[in-house]
């Protein structure tokens, strides 16, 4: 249907372009009409004036003379210049109106997203009265708390702060945890969040204000994973990747084995790992009890005698069992995340979106410095961008 809807436009913008072309008139103008209509009637206003007395009779002559000069020399520069050909210039408004709309549908096709399916306005409006109920609630809390002479709980104002980072309000983020880390209380939880919010507010840039607090995050406990994660992205963007690198290893080898969080410092670790020359490394490594469901080595050995159409429905197949689980079994966190990874690989967009979704929705009752959630929003912000 977009590729019909876009075809009648290029027509439809083709035809005003060409229609003055070939609509145009092709007589030819003389020179007597050439002549500026604004000079004539400066010579009749001139004799007016004359006629009245409005000027002397030295005053008309010098006025007539210069007038008449001047229409004497846009005549003689009229019938100097080459009258245009009938046909010149059209070949070029041609091309161009055939030219556009194909370079357009070329650069689409390449850049742009046929294949995704729209969502018809009227379909989001759930979606959109859902976020207008949620935005209404947040400011009503926000208003509770900047009232209360107390200056409000830690606990409404951590909740704030967490909305807000769901939301993408980042700077609103920052400003609600900072009211949390003022206050004795405040743990290393808040300062790693605090951070979380500082650099997206920043466009993933770690600034001043931000190492200070994943410094703080760390210095009040040196294993919290987010604070860690942080701070590898921080030694990297000062140029310092093989201690980034080495800071994520340190910390996966720490933990007594598998936690949610790994899966995230494994995959920095292996992108910071490619820019200095570390082979990947795997989960297995750093837990290898971990018992999360996949292929058996009978499986990836039988995979590798296949054809690439068996293979691709062998793959297909082991998909839709764990999809298949995951509805009997709905609060397996790390299983939707691979569902959804497995469906981005695939090119299923669609599918991905769902699963990260009911990710995301799990994350909720999730610690939160949980890196999983980072990980999430950035899949679905990739997906839905």
């Amino acid at each position: 249907m977009i590729w019909l809807i876009f075809a009648v436009l290029s027509v439809v913008g083709a035809a005003m372009l060409a229609a003055p072309v070939f609509l145009r008139r092709t007589g030819v103008v003389a020179d007597s009409d050439a002549t500026p209509a604004v000079l004539m009637d400066q010579l009749d206003e001139v004799r007016r004036d004359r006629e009245r007395g409005l000027i002397s009779g030295d005053e008309f002559a010098a006025a007539e003379l210069e007038i008449k000069r001047r229409i004497l020399s846009r005549t003689r520069a009229t019938a100097a210049r080459p009258a245009a050909k009938p046909g010149e210039g059209r070949m070029v408004l041609i091309l161009a109106a055939l030219a556009v709309p194909l370079v357009a549908s070329g650069y689409y096709a390449v850049k742009g997203s046929p294949g995704i399916s729209s969502i018809a306005f009227a379909e989001r409006a759930a979606e959109r009265q859902e976020a207008a109920q949620v935005a209404e609630l947040t400011d009503r809390l926000y208003q509770r708390l900047i009232s209360d002479p107390d200056g409000g709980p830690s606990e409404g104002w951590m909740l704030l702060g967490q909305t807000y980072l769901r939301m993408g309000r980042y700077a609103e983020a920052a400003v609600a945890f900072e009211t949390v880390a003022r206050r004795p209380e405040a743990n290393s939880a808040v300062f790693s969040m605090l951070a979380e919010a500082l650099i997206n507010a920043e466009q993933g840039v770690v600034t001043p204000p931000a190492e200070a607090a994943v410094e703080r995050a760390l210095a009040l406990d040196p294993g919290n994973p987010a604070a860690s994660f942080f701070k590898a992205v921080s030694l990297e963007q000062a140029g310092d990747a093989r201690a980034a690198y080495d800071l994520l290893i340190e910390r996966l080898d720490q933990a007594d084995g598998f936690q949610p969080w790994m899966q995230t410092l494994v995959a920095q670790a292996n992108r910071i790992g490619a820019q200095i020359g570390e082979p990947p490394l795997s989960l297995a490594s750093f837990a290898p009890a971990m018992s999360a469901p996949g292929p058996t080595a009978e499986d990836v050995a039988a995979a590798e005698e296949m054809s690439d159409a068996d293979r691709g429905a062998f793959i297909r197949s082991m998909v839709d069992r764990l999809a298949a689980r995951l509805e009997q079994e709905p609060g397996d966190l790390d299983g939707w995340m691979r569902l959804a990874n497995a469906y981005t690989v695939l090119g299923e967009e669609a599918q991905a979106i769902e699963a990260y979704e009911r990710a995301e929705a799990l994350l909720a009752d999730a610690p939160a410095d949980d890196p999983r959630r980072q990980t999430v929003a950035r899949a679905l912000a990739n997906l839905r961008g």
